[in-house]
This record gives structure tokens, C-alpha cells and sequence, in this order.
């Protein structure tokens, strides 16, 4: 297990001027008078130029001494030595002592690398030639129509988003369809569209254990045999490492991973598939090289200039100092419109920690609430709690210059409300009063990408990457286990057999009580999942009840009407016996 390189940002020096920082300047500033002082030379200080992304910080609650001091906890928190590490592929997951190589999945194959890392990137390229070549033979299948990507978290938000946002780059002839809740109004929904001889499955399942997918996967193999569909083999594929249980389910066409590719960064691998067949395999290309870009920018770029660094900087900066503990993002882009989930899971499964790597407790806060929908429909949902709410929510607009339709109109005045809003946030409006009042000074940062194509896209998902990079190595955290969805697994196996069964053996009373969403449990028999004791205690209060209703109902219908009969029948309804 490797060491920790660099120090918790608590406990360094930086952090103390930090403190000293926001207690003097801070809790005041106002980015209205930063502007009046500063003018253009504010806008050129806190903007970036990355690989195929632009940032604007300058709306931020920062100025040049913030900057500086937060620089300073970078350099003493050791980031750059994590960072190294990271990229020279020692196991910084120290909690399942692992390798976090995910860059060298969109690394080219003639890059150089650490010697004990070329055999992986030899196997990166081998997997990736030969997916790419089935997506090539797939999209030239004018038999398949509609694709079906079965998985979970990442192997389902990442692929889902990316499609969605590529679609302009999408040949046409194939529908895509992804199923992830193991709710079967899902994918009942998908299935009724579709024909057994046309549709191709992809099961995407690093383990092919995960309970969620192998459950929607064998019912999405019953109703292939039930449908008239024949040679599974042909029809599904799996993404998996476990080529033995793909085999044992029947599928022959495998494409694998490697341990050292969290879920949640596991777009650029097989789990990929999808979004290469939909673009293509020169667009599965591309979305590799924008993200190889912004990986160099990270690796080698000054911190000053380092756009993830920036921006993890300022979410320490948010989160610890001013106590922040949401931030929102508003896609300006309809094609983004689960960009906000991918990026909750990449940020909060990443950063949601509660102790630091060595697994002491912390006694700071770590990830923010991330949460989103696109612009505009975000200003009229909510919007109004940023402007004019109690909590102060940093906001993050992503803006694209050139849109990919010829609708007249319709770009100008999506960029124009992009650019109120951000305008509205910082400026406000003082002088209506009342209702009417808007503080103003709410910090936003708005990213703008030339056009929305592979190349941009991926540089855009890699700096995100990064960024959670920086906040995590700062607060001292391992950013890439989730032991935080493990427990919930363990209990739904527990309960799911109790729920048919009736045993209520160490389950506490809420749960037990609610044993009766099982069908099986009719609302009149609920009392059989209370405690002996409990449901004596319960028939003494409802018999009591009973004859209190019944007095008044007779005092109140003394001919006809709601009688006691008719409030008994409505109370046994009602499973009040």
C-alpha cells in the first residue's frame, strides 16, 4: 500500500492564512467592487484557456491574495506529487491498494509511459482495436436497429450522457436504449418497442455479478427466447472481466477492463461500446484525444494555469471556507441534459467521504451537493432560489458558441439568457426593494466550448475528472473507492427473502412495517408485522377508536346516513381492526 504523498490541507500553514484570509477579506468580498477596482484586468486574471475549453472564474468570490493562498495549500497539501504518482501508476487507492490509471485508457499507443506500464497500454490498445472493430461491423449490421446497453452507475450514466450529447454525430438507422433502475417499468418500457431479430444487448457488468444488471439482463434474455429471438450469441455482448459467466449466460463476444478502472471513469474503456457505436469508431477516437489533451494539460501545466486546479482549488475554497455545500450546473445545451447526473455520481461517489485516506475521521466538510437541469428550464424551475434564496449556491453554466441546428433564432437567445443570468447572479438589483430585491455578488463560473463534438466533450469530462482530482488529494481522501453503496447491497439481499417470507427477525420497526409493500402483504393483514407486544397495545388503542366513532356516529346519523356499520366497513378498509 503506498504512502500518502503531501500533508492533509488542514494541517498546513497555507490553511491557517486561509482561515486568516476569510476572516479579515472573505466573508465581505464583493465581486461588484472587484470589477469597479479591476475592470478587464480581473476578466484576463481568472480565465482560462484549456485544450477545447474556455473558463471564466472572474464571476468567482476570489481575488488575487485568495488565489495565492489557495496555490500555497496545493504546493504544501503535496498535490503535485499526487498527482505524479497517479500518472506514473502507483496504487494511490490505498484502500484497495490499486493503481488509478484511467488516463491511460485515452493515452495514444505511442505515448511514452513508465516501464512497468507499457504491457497496460499495450492491452489498452489490443482492447480497443478489437471493440472498435465489432462497433465498425455492428454499424454496418443494417439488421440491428436498436441497441440496448444493460448496466449501472458507471457503467450506465457515463455511455447514456455521452450518446445523448453526441447525437448530432450519430449515423442514422439505430436507436439506443439504456435500462439501469432493476425497476421493470424500465425495462418493460424499452422492450415494447422492439423485435428479438433486430435489437443487440449489451450487458455491461465488470463483475457480471452486479444484482441490478443480471436481473434486467436474464429478463431481457427471457423475453429474447419468449419473442422468437435465436442465437444470443449474435444478439448479446458483454463488457465485462468475468468471461466465464458471460460464457455461462450464453454470450460469446466479450470485451474486458482491468481493476484499475473505477466504474465512474470507465466511459473511455469497453464499457464505451456504446458511444462507439454510435458515433463511430474515428468519434470513439476523437472523444479519446480531447481527454488525452486536458490530461496533458493537468499533468504539465504551471498550477497558476492548471485549469482542474483552479477549479478544485475553488471548491476547497467554497466548501471549507464560506461553507457552501451545493453547487449546481446549468448546461446550456439541450444534448447535455445528464451531464448533471453523470457528474453528481463522479463528484460525490469520488469526494462523499467522511474520514481521509488513512481512515481518520475529518472534521471538515468534503463534497458538495451537485445538482442540475438545463438552461433555460432551469430558470424556471429554480433559479429563483439562487437569485433571491437564503443559501448562497455557486452555479456553473456551460456555454457552446456554435450550434449544430439551422433553426433561425433560437442560439442567439439561448446564449443571451445564459449570459443574463450569469450577469443577474453577480450584479443584482438593489434599488426595486422588497420582492423585488435581488443581493446580487452570487458566484458563478461559465465554461464555453467552441462546439460540442468528441473532441470537446472529452477534454471537458477529463478536466472534471481532475478537478475532483484536486479537492480530493487536498482533504486527504482516497477519491476512488465507494465503500459508501456497499452496506445498502448487503441489507437488499437480506430483506428481499424476509419480504415474501414474513420474517421480521432483527429488522427494526420501520422496516418490518414496512413489509408491506411485498404484494403478497395486503394492507389488512399489516398488523403481522408488528411486534406481539406492539400489536397487542395497537388492538386495545383501534378497539377503543372503533367505539369512539361508533358513539359519535350514532349521536350524529340517529336515521340513516354514515352509521356505525358503514364506519366499521370503511375502518376495516382501512386496516384499522
Amino acid at each position: 500500500m503506498s504512502a500518502r504523498t503531501g500533508v492533509r490541507c488542514d494541517r498546513t500553514a497555507a490553511w491557517k492564512q486561509l482561515r486568516a484570509h476569510y476572516d479579515e477579506l472573505g466573508a465581505r468580498f464583493d465581486v461588484r467592487t472587484a470589477f469597479e477596482a479591476d475592470g478587464d484586468a480581473r476578466f484576463a486574471a481568472f480565465s482560462e484557456a484549456a485544450p477545447h475549453v474556455f473558463a471564466d472564474l472572474s464571476k468567482n468570490l476570489i481575488d488575487r491574495r485568495t488565489e495565492e493562498l489557495l496555490l500555497a495549500l496545493a504546493r504544501e497539501s503535496g498535490l503535485e506529487a499526487h498527482r505524479d504518482a497517479m500518472f506514473a501508476g502507483q496504487p494511490i487507492n490505498r484502500t484497495e491498494d490499486r493503481a488509478v490509471m484511467h488516463f491511460l485508457l485515452r493515452a495514444p499507443a505511442d505515448v511514452t509511459v513508465a516501464e512497468h506500464n507499457k504491457a497496460a497500454l499495450a492491452d489498452v490498445h489490443a482492447t480497443l482495436d478489437a471493440m472498435l472493430a465489432y462497433a465498425e461491423q455492428v454499424r454496418g449490421d443494417h439488421t440491428i436497429t436498436d441497441v440496448v446497453n444493460i448496466g449501472i452507475g458507471g457503467s450506465d450514466l457515463g455511455p447514456q450522457m455521452v450518446v445523448r450529447a453526441l447525437d448530432a454525430f450519430t449515423a442514422p438507422g439505430k436507436r439506443f436504449h439504456f435500462v439501469s433502475n432493476v425497476d421493470g417499468h424500465e425495462l418493460a418500457g424499452v422492450l415494447k418497442g422492439l423485435a428479438p431479430e433486430h435489437t443487440l444487448f449489451l450487458i455491461a457488468s465488470k463483475t457480471f455479478t452486479t444484482a441490478e444488471t443480471m436481473t434486467n439482463a436474464q429478463s431481457a434474455k427471457r423475453w429474447f427466447a419468449q419473442s422468437g429471438g435465436v442465437d444470443v450469441a449474435r444478439h448479446f455482448a458483454a463488457l465485462t472481466t468475468n468471461v466465464e459467466a458471460a460464457r455461462a449466460f450464453g454470450i460469446e463476444k466479450t470485451f474486458g477492463f482491468w481493476d484499475w478502472v473505477g466504474g465512474r471513469y470507465s466511459l473511455w474503456s469497453a464499457i464505451g461500446l456504446p458511444i462507439a457505436l454510435a458515433i463511430g469508431a474515428d468519434g470513439f477516437r476523437a472523444l479519446l484525444a480531447g481527454a488525452h489533451a486536458m490530461d496533458e494539460h493537468f499533468r504539465t501545466a504551471p498550477l497558476a494555469q492548471n485549469l482542474p486546479v483552479r477549479l478544485g482549488l475553488l471548491d476547497v475554497w467554497y466548501r471549507n471556507f464560506h461553507g457552501f455545500t451545493s453547487r449546481s450546473i446549468a448546461p446550456y445545451h439541450s444534448a447535455l441534459a445528464r451531464l448533471p447526473a453523470y457528474l453528481q455520481q463522479l463528484e460525490m461517489e469520488s469526494n462523499g467521504k467522511q474520514v481521509d485516506a488513512s481512515g481518520e475521521a475529518l472534521s471538515f466538510g468534503t463534497s458538495p451537493v451537485l445538482w442540475g437541469e438545463p438552461g433555460t428550464n432551469g430558470q424556471h424551475a429554480y433559479f429563483q432560489m439562487l437569485h433571491q434564496g437564503t443559501d448562497v449556491i455557486p452555479l456553473e453554466f456551460v456555454a457552446v458558441r456554435d450550434a449544430t441546428h439551422e433553426l433561425e433564432g433560437h442560439h442567439p437567445k439561448l446564449l443571451a439568457n445564459a449570459l443574463a443570468q450569469a450577469q443577474a447572479l453577480m450584479a443584482g438589483q438593489a434599488d426595486a426593494g422588497g420582492h423585488k430585491n435581488f443581493p446580487g455578488n452570487r458566484p458563478s463560473t461559465f465554461f464555453v466550448l467552441d462546439k460540442l463534438t468528441p473532441e470537446s466533450l472529452g477534454a471537458f469530462l477529463a478536466m472534471y475528472e481532475h478537478r475532483v482530482f484536486t479537492s480530493g488529494a487536498l482533504w486527504g481522501i482516497n477519491s476512488f473507492d465507494q465503500w459508501g453503496v456497499e452496506l445498502g447491497k448487503v441489507l437488499a439481499r437480506d430483506i428481499e427473502p424476509r419480504l415474501a417470507s414474513g420474517d421480521t427477525q432483527g429488522l427494526d420497526a420501520s422496516t418490518a412495517g414496512l413489509r408491506q409493500l411485498h404484494p403478497s402483504v395486503r394492507v389488512l393483514h399489516r398488523r403481522a408485522c408488528l411486534h406481539p407486544a406492539d400489536a397487542g397495545r395497537r388492538r386495545t388503542a383501534l378497539a377503543r377508536h372503533r367505539q369512539e366513532r361508533m358513539v359519535a356516529a350514532d349521536r350524529d346519523h340517529p336515521a340513516g346516513g354514515a352509521g356505525p356499520a358503514v364506519l366499521h366497513g370503511a375502518a376495516e378498509f382501512a386496516g384499522i381492526q
